[in-house]
């Protein structure tokens, strides 16, 4: 009988990118530059909602609010147009996708049907206690596991 192999599915994974150091720009562009350097966004996507939306969750941060997926919908259509860019990925279930991908990335969380930044904490400290810490900490340890099996 042969024998299974391991699904190959990943457990956890983040994607880290380098770029320049943040400038004196739109706050929107340094929200787009924060989903590439993490991996929300993929360099050249036309298709940035999460951008629009994680930018609608920093801005209600600063007000302690939290918002419903309809509420941030109405939001981001809202920030699209007077951008004056592409409506592409509106639909309401994109949203909630997008939404779960922030939350995946202890971005974002769910507090009964509405969503806030985590916690309402600062971004910076949320990359370092759960991303950097928590989530990177525990898939470098197993990378280096593996390299310790193959020695």
């Amino acid at each position: 009988m042969p024998k299974t192999i391991s699904r190959e599915i990943p457990l956890a994974e983040i994607t880290l990118r380098r770029y320049e150091k943040p400038s004196k720009v739109a706050e929107r562009e340094l929200v787009r530059k924060l989903c590439l350097s993490v991996g929300l966004l993929q360099p050249g996507d036309s298709r940035d909602i999460i951008v629009d939306i994680l930018h609608v969750l920093v801005k209600a941060k600063r007000l302690k609010k939290e918002l419903s997926s309809d509420e941030i919908e109405k939001q981001v259509i809202e920030a699209r147009k007077k951008q004056k860019l592409a409506l592409h990925g509106i639909a309401s279930s994109n949203i909630r996708r997008q939404l779960k991908r922030l939350r995946d990335l202890f971005i974002a969380e769910k507090v009964k049907n509405n969503y806030r930044i985590n916690e309402f904490e600062e971004l910076g400290t949320i990359f370092e206690e759960k991303i950097s810490k928590f989530y990177i900490r525990s898939i470098v340890d197993r990378v280096k596991e593996y390299f310790e099996v193959l020695k």
